[in-house]
């Protein structure tokens, strides 16, 4: 068998492989008319041509070249284990001959996922259904939730604990998030792909963002400019009129540094965890969200989409102090509010937005996102 692994310019994050049992002449390239299509602008229409004769020769035919372990070559005879680059920066292909002998993973470095010599998982965890399980990503009290591998493409397995399914509420919340995902389609939203249960246990399997929660981003990195935070939150209140416009009106109730996710590629914001949404006038007072970012009147268990919006201005405060905005929360005569005018990261028109968005009254605020979004654009 022939297994051709596609891994990105770096070589460590693999993508996806193709499994050849008796192909002779395999073409690759950015045309569909190939065996291996590969959609990247450094890649040819027709890049290369792998013809097996009594062993495996490789011709270029790529505008950007291809490069054998390094090497640029026109013509080459492959040995299995080669990596193959296509052009300068491009996209790396691991070329492997797998025989009888199962691959004994060998030579890979701790932290890689795929072996480079198979392009398969080094190590699985568990096997739920059809998913491999990687490794964790995280645990509350709800679940866990897991890297997953399915044989097509990574994806977030969250997994809900057994003893917590016994709960009617916690099954009602969990069942409803995964209904309402497969609803959604939109560039700041995780794609759903699959909800079942098995051993006694639900699961919902979501597309994976390669990226990192703000939270853990800011604490990491340290505060950012108050550019990439209106920037961030502008992107926020697109996905946050998405929600806001459906048949009902959809409330995440649970808007906050560590449900907002950065890409690592074009720094896009993704909005996760819909397991505390709600319909815009369903019944149910349950008291849900993080404390920090929660809005009076949804800590009352009486959310409006007001609410969700109320979240952006200590998200703002925490984007570029690095500090819990609790700190500048203060009792005035017309309730808590966030007083921020001596914050020197943040401009007064700024501040004018932040003491709106996150007034005490949800009747005080702009009155949708996109409203919100305008304010905001208006500080840059």
């Amino acid at each position: 068998m022939l297994i051709i692994s596609l891994f990105d310019a770096t070589g460590k994050t693999f993508i996806k492989n193709w499994q050849f049992d008796q192909s002779s002449h395999i073409r690759i390239g950015r045309d569909p008319e190939n065996q291996v299509v590969i959609n990247d602008p450094l890649v040819s229409r027709f890049h290369a041509d792998l013809q097996a004769n009594s062993q495996w020769q490789l011709t270029s035919h790529g505008t950007n070249g291809t490069f054998v372990n390094g090497q640029k070559v026109d013509r080459a005879t492959l040995i299995s284990g080669n990596m193959l680059q296509l052009g300068i920066g491009g996209p790396i292909l691991r070329f492997e001959v797998i025989g009888a002998v199962h691959c004994q993973h060998q030579g890979n470095t701790p932290d890689r996922l795929f072996c480079i010599h198979c392009g398969q998982p080094v190590v699985v965890v568990k096997t739920i259904r059809d998913y491999q399980i990687l490794k964790p990503l995280g645990q509350g009290g709800m679940g866990s939730t897991y890297l997953a591998w399915n044989q097509q493409k990574m994806l977030v397995l969250k997994e809900m604990n057994a003893d917590v399914a016994k709960n009617t509420k916690a099954q009602e919340l969990f069942e409803r998030e995964a209904k309402i995902l497969s609803t959604l389609q939109h560039v700041g939203i995780p794609r759903y792909q699959d909800f079942f249960t098995e051993g006694g246990k639900r699961y919902l399997a979501m597309d994976l963002v390669h990226g990192q929660d703000l939270e853990r981003y800011i604490i990491s990195k340290g505060p950012v400019t108050l550019q990439q935070a209106i920037a961030w939150m502008l992107q926020l209140c697109e996905i946050l009129t998405y929600i806001h416009s459906q048949r009902p009106p959809l409330i995440h109730r649970d808007v906050k540094p560590a449900n907002l996710l950065v890409s690592n590629v074009g720094q896009q914001i993704f909005l996760i965890d819909f397991g505390a949404v709600k319909e815009s006038g369903s019944l149910g007072s349950t008291r849900i969200g993080a404390p920090d970012y929660m809005a009076p009147e949804q800590n009352q268990g009486k959310p409006v989409t007001q609410s969700d919006l109320y979240a952006l201005g200590p998200t703002i405060l925490f984007l570029v102090t690095g500090e819990n905005p609790s700190k500048y929360l203060t009792l005035t005569a017309k309730g808590y509010e966030f007083s921020v005018k001596n914050v020197p990261t943040i401009t007064p028109k700024l501040a004018d937005v932040i003491h709106k968005i996150s007034a005490d009254r949800a009747s005080e605020r702009y009155a949708t996102a996109a409203e919100a979004a305008i304010a905001l654009q208006n500080c840059l």
